[in-house]
């Protein structure tokens, strides 16, 4: 009996020193979880004839999304080598042969490339009832609102809302979203039999678009390594970017120019006769860089 009482007298002990003792620290310094960074998103889609590779930018984070400009075409990883750039998407049209840029291009305020100085375009007779458009089409652009930096898609003549001032600017086109609009862009004459982009054939394309939140989603849609035309069509293209959430969207330059790198890896979206990616060198990016 003396065993058995002095066995309780310890373990009575022993609780009441637990109770009395002052509690850990982890018990008494909540476990925080960092909060997660605002990071890049890629992730492929894989559509009926073609591939979209697809990245996405959260609104608000650290990461900018601006034009560059070569003097002489270069790939996107060449282009990531020397702005040391996380991702780079083609962007503006260009002429092949006189390299020259196409589009409008505006960095830091200051037009960099205008495509009235290019004279292959502007003296080509097949192309002079389009040029009121060519010079009018839609531009991918950052302004800065205050503190507050912001992105739009809008046309070349139009104005920024007020108190915003105009810091990048890219031009190609047709506008995707909210409507597609190859006619009123020039890119479509239906009386002439116009069709400068092939719009309702299946090729590879690259697109730029704006979520409700203010995100940015840079796709290009690769074709498939297998027999017969494949890729997307522009009204089809439209449609995707709807389904990813985007708002506002514009088509880019696309077929062999169409181009994306990211995190150290390209991907091509136009295939020769042989199912080889064709590398083509551009004129125009858009940058991915941490802010």
């Amino acid at each position: 009996m003396r065993k058995v009482w002095l066995l309780s007298l310890i373990v009575a002990s022993l609780v009441f020193i637990l109770r009395s003792s002052p509690p850990s620290i982890s018990s008494v310094v909540p476990t925080v979880t960092p909060l997660s960074p605002k990071t890049i998103r890629y992730f492929q889609r894989t559509l009926p004839q073609s591939i979209a590779h697809i990245l996405l930018i959260p609104a608000n984070s650290r990461f900018l999304v601006t034009p560059a400009l070569s003097l002489k075409v270069n790939t996107v990883e060449e282009f990531a080598q020397k702005h040391r750039a996380i991702a780079i998407l083609n962007a503006g049209f260009f002429d092949p042969a006189n390299q020259k840029s196409t589009s409008y291009v505006v960095r830091q305020g200051k037009v960099v490339a205008d495509p009235k100085n290019n004279e292959r375009l502007v003296n080509n007779p097949n192309l002079k009832p389009y040029l009121s458009q060519i010079f009018n089409r839609p531009e991918f652009r950052r302004y800065l609102c205050g503190q507050t930096v912001k992105y739009d898609i809008a046309l070349h003549n139009e104005l920024p809302p007020a108190g915003c001032q105009l810091v990048d600017a890219i031009g190609a086109g047709p506008r995707l979203l909210p409507e597609l609009s190859l006619v009123k862009e020039g890119f479509v004459d239906n009386a002439n039999g116009r069709d400068a982009l092939g719009s309702n054939q299946p090729n590879a394309r690259t697109a730029v678009g704006i979520t409700r939140d203010g995100s940015i989603v840079l796709v290009m849609v690769a074709q498939k390594p297998s027999a017969g035309a494949n890729g997307i069509s522009l009204p089809a293209l439209a449609d995707f970017m709807k389904t990813l959430g985007v708002q506002k969207a514009m088509n880019l330059d696309g077929g062999s120019s169409s181009s994306l790198y990211y995190n150290g890896r390209t991907f091509y979206g136009k295939l020769d006769l042989e199912g080889n990616p064709i590398k083509r060198p551009v004129k125009s990016v858009l940058l991915v860089q941490e802010n």
